[in-house]
C-alpha cells in the first residue's frame, strides 16, 4: 500500500525523523502532536486548557491539509503529564469532536516540558 506524506506549515514541523502525518489507504495517521506554535516552536500556554487547545488546533491543521476534519477522527491516543488534569483536559477535548466521539486511549506519560501530546487516526473516506 502506498504511503502519502502530509505536511503543513500550519502545524509544527517534525523535530526528528518522522512525518507530521501519513495517508495510508483510507486512513490518515498523525504523529504525536503537542502544544507548540507552528512558526515559533514555542510551547503555547501554561495551563492544560491552553496546551490542549493548541495541540488540537495543530492536529486540526494537519487534518485540514489532508482534506479532513475533526469529524473524521476515529481514534485518538492522549498522553498527559499528570492524569489529575484529565477532567480539565476533557472539557477542551470534547469541544473539538462532534458525536459520535472517536475512541480514545489516555495514559500518563513523562513528557518533556509539555502537559499533553495527542495523535489521531482519521478515516479518509473516498467520495
Amino acid at each position: 500500500m502506498e504511503k502519502q506524506q502530509i505536511l503543513t506549515s500550519n502545524a509544527p514541523a517534525p523535530g526528528g525523523a518522522y512525518s507530521q502525518a501519513l495517508r495510508v489507504g483510507d486512513f490518515v495517521y498523525t504523529a504525536g502532536t503537542g502544544p507548540w506554535h507552528p512558526s515559533t516552536r514555542q510551547v503555547v500556554g501554561e495551563s492544560i486548557e491552553e496546551q490542549t487547545t493548541q495541540t488540537l488546533e495543530n492536529i486540526q491543521a494537519i487534518l485540514n491539509e489532508a482534506g479532513l476534519g475533526m469529524e473524521d477522527v476515529v481514534k485518538s491516543t492522549v498522553h498527559l503529564a499528570d492524569l489529575n488534569l484529565f477532567a480539565r483536559f476533557n472539557e477542551v477535548y470534547t469541544r473539538y469532536f462532534p458525536d459520535p466521539k472517536p475512541v480514545r486511549t489516555t495514559v500518563g506519560s513523562q513528557l518533556l516540558g509539555i502537559l499533553v501530546e495527542i495523535d489521531v487516526v482519521a478515516y479518509a473516506r473516498k467520495d
